[in-house]
Order: C-alpha cells, then sequence, then structure tokens
C-alpha cells in the first residue's frame, strides 16, 4: 500500500515538473520570436537589479541625480493615474510590472524658486545685476557647447500614464536617449542667433564610472577646437522616486496647451576651494538669469533652482551649467519641445 502511495506521488510530481517545463519554454518561445523580445530576455538576464528598476549601472561615485532626486521638492498639484485609465492602457514597448507615472508640477509659476543647500546667503536683486564674467562676441563661431555626461539617459517614448518594471530609463541609440533633445537645444540657440556645437559623445558607455573625467576631456578639446565658447552646458535628465507601486513622478507644465517637461538649474559652490572653482558666482549669475527669463517667458518652465556645494566641471569655465530636463518618465517628445523653449530663454538671458 506505501508503495502504491509513493508510486502515485511520483508520478504527480513528474506530471508538474513536465507541465512547468512545457510553460517556460512556451513563454520563452513567445518573448524570442521578434527581435525586441530577444533583447529584452537578454537584457533581463543580464541587467543588475538596481539598472533593471532604473538605477545607474555600476555606480560608484555620487551623483547630481542621486542629489536631486532626494531633494526635498513639493510638487503644487500631483495627480496619480486613475485604476482604469491604467488598465486601458494596452500597448507595451516593455516588459514586467505596470507602475504608475506621477505627474507633477514643482515650484512657482512665474517666480524664481531656489533650493539653497549652502551657508552662502543669494542675494537674488544683486547677482542678476551683476557682471557674468563674460560677453558674448559678434561671430558666427559657436558661443554655446551643449555635451552630455550621461548621454544614455533616456526617455519614455510614449505617455501612457504608467512606466514598466524592465524599462531602464537607459539607451545607447541615439534616437531615443537625451541627445536627440540636445541637438535640438543647439539647433534652436542657433536659430535664435547664437551659433552653437552639440557633442553626441557617450561619455557613460559603457559605464557611469569616470564619466565626468571624460565628459572634461571633450570639453577641453571643444574649447581648444572653438575659443569662442564662453557658456557650456551640461545636458541631463533626472529621475524622482523610488518607483514600484509608488510610481516615478514626471514635472511638466504647458505652453499653448502641448505639454513639456519642467528644468532644472544646478549651479556649484565651492566655499574652501576644493574644487578649484573661484568664478562660481558667475555660474550662479548666469543660472539665476536663464531661471529669471525662463519663468518670465514660460511661467512653470522650472524647478527650484538648486546651489549646492558641487562642481560638476562647472568649474571649467564661468559659463558652465548642468541642466536637467525632465526624468526617466517623461517623453521624448516632451523633453525636445522644452530643448526648444530652452534656446529661446537662453538666447534672451544672454542678450540682456
Amino acid at each position: 500500500m506505501e508503495k502504491g502511495k509513493r508510486a502515485a506521488s511520483a508520478v504527480l510530481a513528474s506530471a508538474v515538473a513536465v507541465m512547468s517545463i512545457y510553460c517556460t519554454v512556451s513563454r520563452l518561445g513567445e518573448s524570442l520570436s521578434d527581435s525586441e523580445g530577444l533583447c529584452m530576455t537578454a537584457a533581463g538576464l543580464a541587467m543588475p537589479v538596481s539598472a533593471a528598476q532604473g538605477g545607474d549601472i555600476e555606480q560608484t561615485e555620487p551623483t547630481e541625480e542621486s542629489k536631486s532626486s532626494r531633494a526635498e521638492e513639493k510638487p503644487i498639484s500631483a495627480t496619480k493615474p486613475s485604476e482604469a485609465a491604467t488598465e486601458a492602457k494596452a500597448v507595451k514597448e516593455y516588459g514586467g510590472e505596470a507602475y504608475p507615472v506621477i505627474e507633477s508640477q514643482y515650484g512657482s509659476p512665474g517666480e524664481i524658486t531656489i533650493k539653497n543647500t549652502t551657508d552662502f546667503d543669494i542675494d537674488t536683486d544683486y547677482e542678476l545685476s551683476a557682471p557674468l564674467g563674460f560677453e558674448l562676441e559678434d561671430t558666427d563661431e559657436p558661443q554655446v557647447l551643449i555635451v552630455h555626461t550621461h548621454a544614455c539617459e533616456a526617455y519614455l517614448q510614449q505617455d501612457e500614464g504608467v512606466y514598466y518594471s524592465e524599462y531602464t530609463g537607459r539607451s545607447t541609440d541615439n534616437n531615443e536617449n537625451l541627445t536627440s533633445a540636445g541637438q535640438v537645444l543647439a539647433d534652436s540657440l542657433t536659430e535664435n542667433g547664437i551659433a552653437a556645437v552639440h557633442s553626441y559623445t557617450q561619455h557613460d558607455n559603457p559605464s557611469y564610472n569616470g564619466s565626468y573625467d571624460r565628459s572634461a576631456q571633450t570639453i577641453y578639446e571643444y574649447l581648444e577646437e572653438y575659443p569662442s565658447i564662453k557658456v557650456i552646458i551640461d545636458f541631463h535628465r533626472d529621475s524622482i522616486g523610488y518607483g514600484g507601486e509608488d510610481g516615478k513622478i514626471k514635472p511638466t507644465f504647458e505652453v499653448n496647451g502641448k505639454k513639456a517637461a519642467q528644468i532644472m538649474i544646478m549651479s556649484g559652490y565651492d566655499p574652501t576651494g576644493a574644487y578649484g572653482f573661484e568664478h562660481w558666482e558667475y555660474n550662479l549669475r548666469l543660472a539665476l538669469r536663464i531661471q529669471q527669463k525662463a519663468e518670465q517667458l514660460y511661467p512653470g518652465m522650472t524647478r527650484p533652482l538648486y546651489f549646492g556645494d558641487f562642481a560638476y566641471n562647472m568649474n571649467i569655465n564661468s559659463g558652465s551649467l548642468l541642466i536637467e530636463v525632465g526624468t526617466e518618465v517623461n517623453t521624448l517628445d516632451e523633453a525636445k519641445y522644452t530643448a526648444e523653449l530652452l534656446g529661446e530663454v537662453i538666447a534672451q538671458a544672454l542678450a540682456q
């Protein structure tokens, strides 16, 4: 009797194992039925967990994203998608769980707002009226350089109200990452009367490690080739929120009924001279002028200007800023629209 029970149990276990293998193979076959599925399967097997959730790959040094995303900014409005709206979105570019994208707006539209994490008391009126440390020339040569220390930072392709857990927020395809928005900024500046040059170099490919050293080298090479360059913009995108069921935040504003990604301007401070950053106050003045002009032309365009104890290559010249355009859950179209508007903003700010 006991032998019969053991035999029956063995048969049942074998049947369960066979069914499990069949289901696994059939699902794997579905994922491999096209090239995109194959790529996503390979990425899922090779990618560390933090990267699969949108984190930094091989990151060991603190980044401006880790600083800004932990900043205690309070949105003036935030709306999560309803369950019905989330379920209605059937198209998936990525696999995994669907998590909410929380659309928000930070700051006070029409006003200069500042997140000052230093002991320096900013006199906004004085800084706005003080010299920038450089003057534009009457020349067709490039006067603005746009680089991307983290060129592989990417955006969503569609506005679905959700993102998927297998979405990494990174891409080496320049049609998907923020370099395509950087080119829009360069074109917009040129159209607004200030010649600009744009670097597509992916300083974070294959690793974030040392990316600021590599982008600094690129900047020096451009400065040598184009001594006319006065302003350097390191174009990034941010990340706000921890993901999962809590979702991630995309900061937006509207112009002419069209959504765009909010920007955050970052300006560094060097109170002890540790960064060799003697001209930090000139950079702050430029940041404030851009912030002011943005809110005059397009109220709601800016998140609070982030002024903190860091350099991020802004110590290279007196017109260097880091600008975060949206987050990884903004769409590429929203980032491109912002870049178009930002070109006009910077051109007018420099013309003052």
